[in-house]
């Protein structure tokens, strides 16, 4: 069982969408040519483009300034700049080669993490790291598995739907266009979806490894449906792309530029049209105008840069650090009109903080598995997804595989409280397990939120301070997700499971709301009485699905961006047009 198994998709025949076709790739190309602007000579980054970036200075005025290059702000950056804005792009982390910075090694891809100190509290404290930061241009997209599902039509109305949770101030149809349009992007490869909005993906599906058959077969036997993908992986190659080699490091950066990232699928495009992207450069606070007319005005930010403040000047500011650092700069930016900090008129920066419950289950099997041997990313669920109203919980989630290295299992099988010999001997045992994870849609709550802590980091500023306490409706998810993915390996043959509780993905703590007494973004992602001043990232949604929240941030920072150049032209905010 060590070799892939391929995987046929008998629903749907070969370029329905006209992939691989001139037709398709002249669509992909009239709004993103980042893949035909990576060299074809071996190496995986154009030197030549990034030397020859356009540079703004501190004292222009641009159009736009970005905080965070990442999955939000790499998008934004992305469609302004080809839309003729002039947009600076401003990342805390260093602009990343991958052929000079990334190993494929665990322990050596600690750097792709943010290790910058913040204080987690709370009755269930999450850990900040590897699973739930980013640093570097492309953020966590650097390091994330690569499993793009969207979001469903009812994540957008829990509330009306479910009584729980929060309805968005728009719905999925308006999303929808804006999902196409990014997995063709990244482009986005996997089995006809059946699920939620039931769609197609550009690319077919990959074949699977012995962790993915194992899912398969278990799933089958215990009458629970199961997809290959949906994964942001190039299934063949992809402009100057190639096909991915199923070498199992997609966790610790993809070497080999198959796995989508922002680094290698919109900043490209956003360098070719004009774009600055200025890595290492810690934005510190957000320079606001109060005494202008009712409206106070975003005037640039400062930023700490080879260890100096700067201020950089603009018409706009678009704060995309995500779930952390997105409330904590708005919360360090407070000013005489907004002592709170900015957009926090009714105490709603850093609240409702999600984090999906993340359970791991393990299986041994007598066969070898060597789930090492594909991707992380293989097959995923959501049959558990919805409500199911004869349940004692609200909403669901999502089963997927998850593949561990040898260092991660070493953390799963310690979590069961084997030490010294025991440990030892499961890890001479690694080749025979298959691991999968289940994603909960764990629900917003008003007091898990980011605020200031009275610690101070390297440069003198308060940390964040994460405070987190599950509720029952969460707890009861986790049990529920933990008997359905050992029942998968139970089907499947295993003589032996391990489940660890663990968190994954962060959302939420700047969301989007109709009304400033319910959130920090308007349906625009504005911030409430800063009309000039824009959140774009994962800390603006409302709610959190089952799903990995990668390509619904980069969906919503495309519709941003979309709403933005039809208010205005040329770089004019509406702040600056409106009537």
């Amino acid at each position: 069982m060590t070799g892939c198994v391929e995987v046929g998709d008998p629903v749907r025949p070969a370029n329905v969408l006209g992939i691989g076709t001139r037709t398709d790739e002249r669509a992909v190309r009239s709004r993103n040519d980042s893949a035909w602007l990576l060299p074809t000579d071996g190496s995986r980054t154009n030197h030549r483009l990034r030397e020859d970036m356009r540079r703004f200075d501190d004292e222009d005025e641009v159009d736009l300034v970005v905080v965070g290059a990442g999955a939000g702000g790499s998008v934004l950056t992305q469609r302004l700049a080809r839309a003729g804005w002039r947009v600076v792009c401003l990342d805390a982390g260093p602009f990343w080669d991958p052929d000079r910075d990334w190993v494929s090694d665990e322990r050596g891809s600690h750097t792709l993490y943010w290790t910058e100190p913040r204080q987690i509290g709370g009755s269930d404290p999450v850990p900040l790291g590897s699973n739930n930061s980013g640093r570097g241009v492309g953020g966590s997209m650097v390091h994330y598995a690569g499993y793009t599902p969207r979001f469903h039509p009812s994540d957008f109305r829990t509330m009306s739907q479910d009584g729980v949770g929060a309805d968005w101030p728009f719905g999925y149809e308006e999303l929808r266009p804006f999902y196409e349009a990014i997995e063709h992007e990244l482009p986005v490869a996997g089995q006809d979806w059946p699920w939620g909005d039931p769609h197609t993906y550009p690319h077919h599906p990959h074949p699977v490894g012995g962790n993915g058959e194992i899912f398969l077969r278990g799933a089958k036997a215990a009458g629970i449906e199961a997809r290959v993908g949906p994964v942001a992986i190039a299934n063949g190659r992809f402009g100057h792309r190639p096909h991915c080699i199923y070498r199992g490091f997609c966790l610790q950066g993809c070497k080999v530029n198959a796995k989508a990232s922002p680094l290698i699928t919109h900043v490209p495009d956003a360098l070719a049209h004009g774009a600055e992207i200025r890595p290492d450069s810690h934005v510190t606070r957000v320079l606001v105008d109060d005494r202008t007319g009712t409206d106070p005005v975003a005037t640039g930010v400062e930023y700490l840069g080879a260890g100096r403040l700067h201020r950089q000047r603009a018409r706009a500011v678009a704060v995309c650090g995500y779930s952390i650092e997105t409330p904590r700069l708005l919360l360090l930016s407070a000013t005489s009109r907004f002592p709170r900090g900015l957009g926090n008129d009714h105490d709603q920066v850093g609240r409702y903080l999600m984090v999906q419950g993340a359970p791991q289950t393990a299986g041994r099997f007598e066969d070898e598995i060597r789930m090492y041997k594909a991707p992380p990313p293989e097959v995923s669920s959501e049959q558990f997804y919805e409500t199911d109203p004869t349940k004692p919980y609200r909403r669901g989630w999502s089963i997927q595989t998850v593949s561990p290295l040898p260092i991660t299992w070493a953390e799963h099988v310690a979590a069961q409280g084997h030490w010294g010999a025991p440990l030892r001997e499961y890890m001479r045992d690694y080749v025979h397990w298959a691991t999968l994870g289940a994603l909960c849609e764990y629900l917003p709550q008003p007091d898990n939120r980011v605020t200031l802590a009275d610690e101070k980091d390297r440069h003198g500023l308060p940390v964040a301070h994460f405070a987190y306490s599950q509720c029952e409706n969460d707890r009861l998810l986790t049990k529920a997700a933990t008997a359905s993915m050992e029942a998968v390996l139970r089907a499947a043959g295993a003589s032996e499971v391990m489940t660890i509780d663990r968190y994954a993905h962060l959302v939420g703590g700047a969301r989007l709301a109709a009304r400033a007494e319910d959130g920090v973004v308007d349906a625009d992602h504005r911030v409430f009485g800063v009309p000039n001043l824009y959140v774009v990232d994962g800390s603006t949604l409302p709610t959190q699905g089952s799903a990995n929240p990668a390509l619904t941030v980069m969906a919503l920072a495309a519709r941003a961006a979309d709403r933005l150049t039809r208010r205005a032209r040329r770089g004019l905010t509406e702040h600056q047009t409106r009537s």
